[in-house]
């Protein structure tokens, strides 16, 4: 007895899909976004809690953290920008880190130290984002922001860039961009470069009026690099206003 023959689809008799499916992809797969999502915000809320409600941020002073550093010895340095990166994923202010990399290691090597933490931190951040909240990001984007979405994957490295450069807030950042079609590759080269100006001023500043502190001769304070990072201070105010400008042009 020969089998029943498979009955045609055509146009006007599509196939119906499986129970349970829906248009964009499968419940399980959905779910899985929307869970991962949950773990995200718990996490973030997790990170602002600990450091709302805890006494971390009474640790964080030069005496105290420089002290502990200091008798680290020879792995100072490397405890310190694992923690620079740590505390970046848990939405320590960035500025106060800078400034105790600058209060600690002085204008040169906390500029080192502070920029290592801060770009691993940075890569930290973005793919926890990434990972976590991604797939329920692309699934809530409608047609109206699938076309910015789109550009940022177009244009990743000059978004993170002019980003950066208008110093918009570090961590927030880090974690939204992690959301987005940006590549990782242009991602990391325009945060090394968009915040090597603000760790530099920051760095080189507080440095020198670590310097001059310990030394008492507040001449000091005129030296060339803490004019100069003064200065640099000033005039990344205007860079937003350059950039525009040239776009424009």
């Amino acid at each position: 007895m020969g089998a029943a023959p498979e009955p045609l689809r055509t146009e006007e008799s599509p196939e119906v899909p499986a129970e349970g499916a829906t248009p964009g992809g499968s419940v399980p797969a959905k779910k899985g976004a929307v869970v991962k999502g949950v773990l995200l915000a718990v996490f973030i809320l997790a990170a602002v809690a600990a450091i709302r409600f805890t006494p971390v941020l009474g640790y964080l002073t030069p005496e105290g953290l420089g002290r502990f550093l200091s008798m680290a010895g020879f792995w100072g340095p490397a405890i310190f920008i694992l923690a620079y990166a740590a505390g970046v994923c848990l939405f320590i202010p960035g500025t106060l880190l800078t400034t105790l990399g600058g209060a600690i290691f002085g204008a040169y090597r906390g500029f080192v130290y502070v920029w290592v933490g801060a770009m691993l931190g940075a890569s930290a951040a973005f793919w926890i984002g990434r990972t976590l909240g991604r797939e329920l990001a692309a699934s809530l984007v409608g047609e109206k922001l699938k076309k910015y979405d789109e550009a940022i994957e177009r244009n990743g490295f000059a978004t993170v860039l002019y980003l950066r450069l208008v110093y918009f807030p570090f961590t927030p950042l880090n974690f939204g961009m992690g959301l987005t079609r940006v590549r990782f590759r242009d991602y990391f080269l325009g945060t090394a470069l968009g915040i090597v100006v603000g760790v530099f001023i920051f760095t080189f500043f507080v440095g020198a009026v670590r310097d001059v502190w310990a030394s008492g001769d507040w001449s000091g304070l005129l030296a060339p690099k803490v004019l100069f990072s003064v200065a640099l201070f000033v005039f990344s105010f205007f860079i937003p206003k350059i950039i525009k400008r040239i776009k424009g042009d």
